[in-house]
């Protein structure tokens, strides 16, 4: 087994299946010579060349509308944006073509692309680069939406990505690259798109996190040993189409919903995951479910993020006032 961190996962998967699949390529601003921002996609070009590993002007409205293009005539590409909070300009090739393309010619063509872009906060970056946009993709019919929180899962779930033959979006937690190592199978895995993972059985209250979150979580829970909580912890993995199944499951069994994300908390997948449980586990609920997310400000400069982040402390909190809400 390979020993790695999330950002060495996901170079990993990228250059399995650039050795499986020559129609693969990558690229994107500093994607190529640099190795990207984070170093992502270190070493690629100068193992594949720089017909399948290149660099582009900045420029995300043409990144994302050329891979469009090499889609529909039988590549399949993979763009790095450097950052969520700068994909707005390719917004609109996301929006109006990459989601759209499958349903707008009725099938005649899919468009089999990734589109990575690291995001979230907890590293002092300075405005725009510590946004959690998932709301946005998600909400977006025709996308798929992917966020690993483990080495094991950036590799096995990248590699899903790489072989769908639609369009996903795969946010990588930034603040979780270098943050811990993971022993990674050599074999041909994969992590399948839409299934969440119950990283902890419990039966008092569910928690359902991702990317960065999760470990916060895992923080958090340490923090109520002494307390007698039994807590299920529940990773998303695929924010869309998530997994109602597994959640629904889970909340039948414990009665108590707490959802923790990253983004902010006014018409987030918090809301929705909530929405979902009401209508398909209200007569089980124990207490009302809860959200416990990023404020609805914009992501402060870096003297400021601290305000902004969740902490463990937080969520430890959160879960014993509402594991002490009595039906």
């Amino acid at each position: 087994m390979a020993i790695l961190n999330v950002l060495e996962a996901v170079n990993k998967a990228l250059e399995t299946e650039m050795q499986k699949d020559p129609t693969v390529v990558v690229y994107g601003e500093d994607a190529g010579f640099e190795g990207g921002v984070f170093r992502a996609t270190a070493g690629l070009q100068a193992q594949f060349g720089v017909d399948r590993v290149f660099d582009t002007p900045i420029a995300e409205g043409a990144i994302i509308g050329s891979a469009v293009g090499m889609a529909i005539n039988g590549l399949k590409p993979v763009v790095e944006l450097q950052f969520s909070g700068f994909m707005f300009p390719g917004f609109n090739q996301i929006a109006t073509h990459v989601a759209r393309y499958r349903n707008r010619s009725r099938s005649k063509y899919n468009l089999p692309m990734v589109i990575r872009m690291p995001y979230g906060g907890g590293v002092k970056a300075l405005e725009h680069h510590s946004e959690s946009l998932d709301t946005l993709f998600a909400h977006i019919p025709g996308l798929k939406l992917v966020i690993p929180s483990t080495p094991y899962d950036a590799l096995g779930l990248l590699r899903s990505a790489l072989r769908d033959p639609d369009p996903v979006v795969f946010m990588e937690p930034k603040r979780i690259y270098r943050a811990f190592k993971q022993e990674v199978p050599d074999t041909d895995y994969v992590v399948p798109i839409g299934k969440a993972k119950v990283v902890k059985e419990g039966k008092d209250v569910t928690v359902v996190a991702w990317g960065a979150m999760v470990r916060e979580v895992e923080a958090g829970l340490a923090l109520l040993k002494e307390d007698n909580i039994s807590v299920e912890l529940i990773d998303l993995r695929t924010i869309a189409p998530f997994d109602v199944e597994t959640i629904v499951n889970s909340v039948k069994k414990t009665g108590r919903l707490l959802v923790v994300h990253e983004a902010v908390k006014s018409f987030g997948p918090g809301a929705e995951i909530i929405s979902v449980v009401n209508e398909k586990a209200f007569y089980h609920l124990e207490a009302a479910p809860r959200r416990l997310t990023a404020p609805d400000i914009t992501v402060p400069l870096p003297r400021g993020e601290h305000h902004f982040m969740i902490h463990p402390k937080q969520i430890a909190a959160e879960i014993k006032s509402l594991y002490a809400v009595k039906a």
